[in-house]
Formats: structure tokens, sequence, C-alpha cells
């Protein structure tokens, strides 16, 4: 009897992990679903977003784009000037530098996360297994007040000073709608490094056939960090030749 009660326990156990593979798997064909379809999401070129960002007190606009193969930038006008963060035209990734307002190139460990990254337009769940991506359905989670599916992301390794490191986070979808509420990953560098950061994500609308979620906060160990609400969401924009390139410094001849 008690050879029989192990081998139907092993039994449901071998069963119970394709089940729940399954789950994560309807889970997330629920959302693609829910937010406009498959095909219109693996169909899309491209993003343009425009909103505001508030951060300690301050509020200014932001522009985002993202297009299909990688590149993308933020930009944004702080005291009449224009900073672009996260520029990557595809090779090269740059920022505005805050004190000098000039733009300078990333490390090439940064620019290799990064890159890997860029791999996730428009979604990190679209096609996840031909990104070599796994999903693991870990259970059931109340956020904020709502029941939602923990579902948790192993992506492609990252490099952290030279030395490789599982690329881990973890998404709570709502039960009802199948909309991810929240994700959570650990910072792995920089002046956060170790710490755990949140976002949050609601009010989700719709733009062209698609529903974003028009407002994001992100948190870091809990602490509100900032909060942008978008305006406006253009899909598939024309964008001008060279709008990711690294700017080369001028010299004025004398």
């Amino acid at each position: 009897m008690k050879t029989l009660k192990t081998c139907i326990a092993l039994l449901l156990f071998v069963m119970a992990v394709p089940i729940q593979a399954q789950t994560a798997d309807e889970i997330l064909a629920n959302y693609f679903e829910n937010t406009g379809g498959m095909e219109n999401w693996q169909n899309l070129e491209g993003l343009k977003i425009s909103g505001k960002v508030s951060q300690q007190g301050m509020e200014f606009p932001i522009n985002i784009l993202q297009l299909k193969d990688g590149r993308q930038m933020s930009s944004f006008v702080f005291q009449g000037k224009e900073i672009k963060q996260g520029v990557y035209d595809g090779e090269t990734l740059w920022n505005t530098n805050f004190m000098t307002m000039k733009a300078e190139k990333a490390d090439a460990e940064q620019t290799a996360n990064f890159k890997l990254n860029a791999n996730d337009f428009p979604d990190a769940f679209l096609n996840y297994k031909d990104k070599g991506y796994t999903v693991e359905l870990i259970g059931k989670e109340t956020i904020d007040g709502t029941e939602t599916f923990k579902i948790k992301l192993i992506k492609e390794p990252v490099t952290v000073d030279g030395v490789e490191k599982d690329d881990i986070s973890f998404y709570y979808f709502d039960t009802e709608n199948f909309v991810p509420l929240a994700v959570e990953s650990e910072i792995m560098s920089g002046q956060g490094k170790g710490q755990t950061s949140k976002t949050t994500m609601s009010d989700y609308q719709e733009a062209n056939g698609l529903y974003f979620a028009f407002s994001t906060t992100q948190y870091i160990n809990g602490n509100p960090l900032w909060t942008m609400n978008m305006d406006n969401v253009e899909l598939n924009p024309a964008v001008e030749e060279g709008a990711f390139a690294f700017p080369e410094e001028i010299t004025e001849e004398k």
C-alpha cells in the first residue's frame, strides 16, 4: 500500500509540472488577447509615447521612442535644455551628462546588457520561448487588494562587473483581466545595487487597437521614486534618419 501511495504521489507530481507550465502560457495568451491580439502585437513596428513624469515634487514632459529593431531613446526638457537618456542606435548606447550637458557613451558592459533588453520590444513575454526565456507560474498573490497571478520570468543572463548573473523578474497579472499590475526585480548595478525595484502599472487605455498602462510608478525598497502618466501613444511612428545617432562634437574654426 505504501508503494502504491508513493507511485500515485509521483504520478501527480509529474502531471502537475506541464499543467502549471500550460497555465502560465494560458495567462499570457489571455493577456495578449485582452490587450489587442497576439497578431497585432507581433506586427507592431514602433512606439512613440508622450507624457509627464513626476519626481521629487517636480513635473516635466517626456517623450519615449522605441522601435522593433532595438533602437530607442527617452528625451525631456529640463530648465530649458533637452536631455536624452538611454539612446541606443543598434550599436552605441549613450546619455546626456546632466552636469556637462554633453553626450557620453556607455561602457561596453552597460551597452551589452542594454542590447539584451532591447530584444523585449514591445513586450518581454511576446514570443518569449524564441528569445530563450522561461516563465513559471508561482501561484496567486494579493497586490494592493487585487488578486494576481505571480509569474517568474527568467531572461538571458546579464553581466555585472564581469560576472554573469541571472536576469529574473516577477510579474503580477490581474486574475480578472489578465493584465500586469506590477513587476519586481533586483537592481544589479549602480547606486541602488542590491535593492528591490517595483514598478506598478494602472489606468489601461486603448490606443489604436492596443491597450497600454497609461500610469506607471517605480518604487525602490517600497519608496516611490517617480510616476509617469502618458498623454498619447502613437503606433508605428515616422522616424527621422539619424535620430538615434551619437552627436559628434563640432569644433568651431577660428
